[in-house]
C-alpha cells in the first residue's frame, strides 16, 4: 500500500462502528472472525493473528525484523497462503459434500504441473508472479491475497466492508432525502435534510475525532431547521382556522 498510508485496521474499525450505528447491523456478525466469510477467510490471515490485529497489537511481517530473510519471509507467505486458500476455497462434490482441491486442479488453472506445484509447497519458495496470479485466481482472489502483510490484508476486507456500509447509508439518506421532498412541510421529524446525509459522505475519510464535531454541528443545524419548519407549519395553521372562523 504504498500509495496510501500505513494499514490501520482499529481505525477502519471504528469507522465501521460509526457506519453501524447509523445504519443498524450486528457488529459481531459484521466484523466475525472466525467461519466462512469472516474475516480471517476473507483476509487470508490466521483467526489468532486477526484477533491480535483488531485488538491493535502488531503481527510480525517477516520482512527483515529480527533477522528473518525478507525474501524466504515474502516467500513463505504466499506459500502458506495458498495453502490457506487450499483448506478453505473446498469444491463441492456431487453428493453435496465438499473437498480441497487437487494439487493438479490448482496447477492446471495457475498454467503450470503437478509436480511443480507439490515441490513448491515442500521447499516454500512461492511462485513467479504469473504463476501466483493464476493461483489466486483459480480460487477466485487476486495476486494481493497472497502477498499482502497481514495488517494489509485485513485492513483491505475492513475497507470493503466500510464501503459496502457506507454505501448502504447513502442509499438510506437518498430514500430520506426522498421522503423528504415528497411529504412538503409536515415532513416527518425523523427526516433528515440530505446536507446531513452529503456531509457524512464528504467526511467517511476524515478522522473520526475531526468529523464529529462537524456533523453533529450540521445535525443541529438540522434540528433547528425542522423545528423551524414545524412551528411554521402550525402558525399557518393557526392563522388558517382564525381566518376560517371570521
Amino acid at each position: 500500500m504504498s500509495d496510501r498510508s500505513a494499514p490501520d485496521p482499529v481505525s477502519t474499525v471504528r469507522r465501521i462502528e460509526a457506519l453501524l450505528d447509523r445504519v443498524g447491523g450486528d457488529r459481531d456478525d459484521v466484523l466475525r472472525v472466525e467461519g466462512e466469510a469472516g474475516l480471517s477467510y476473507a483476509s487470508g490471515v490466521p483467526p489468532e493473528d486477526v484477533e491480535a490485529l483488531l485488538r491493535g497489537d502488531r503481527i510480525p511481517t517477516g520482512t527483515g525484523a529480527d533477522g528473518d530473510n525478507p525474501v524466504e519471509a515474502r516467500h513463505r507467505r504466499v506459500v502458506e497462503r495458498i495453502l490457506f486458500l487450499r483448506a478453505t476455497r473446498l469444491r463441492r462434490r456431487p453428493d453435496g459434500r465438499r473437498r480441497v482441491c487437487t494439487l493438479a486442479e490448482i496447477a492446471a488453472g495457475a498454467g503450470t504441473s503437478a509436480q511443480w506445484l507439490d515441490k513448491m509447497i515442500k521447499t516454500g519458495k512461492a511462485p513467479n508472479l504469473d504463476h501466483a496470479d493464476g493461483i489466486a485466481r483459480f480460487f477466485g482472489e487476486q495476486i494481493d491475497f497472497l502477498v499482502a502483510p497481514p495488517a494489509e490484508a485485513l485492513d483491505r476486507v475492513l475497507q470493503y466492508i466500510h464501503s459496502d456500509l457506507l454505501e448502504r447509508a447513502v442509499e438510506q439518506q437518498d430514500a430520506e432525502v426522498r421522503r423528504f421532498r415528497t411529504a412538503g412541510p409536515a415532513v416527518d421529524a425523523r427526516c433528515e435534510p440530505g446536507l446531513v446525509g452529503s456531509a457524512a459522505r464528504c467526511l467517511a475519510e476524515v478522522p473520526e475525532e475531526t468529523a464529529k464535531p462537524i456533523v453533529d454541528l450540521i445535525e443541529s443545524i438540522a434540528r433547528r431547521a425542522r423545528a423551524d419548519r414545524a412551528r411554521e407549519t402550525r402558525e399557518g395553521g393557526d392563522t388558517a382556522g382564525t381566518a376560517a372562523a371570521d
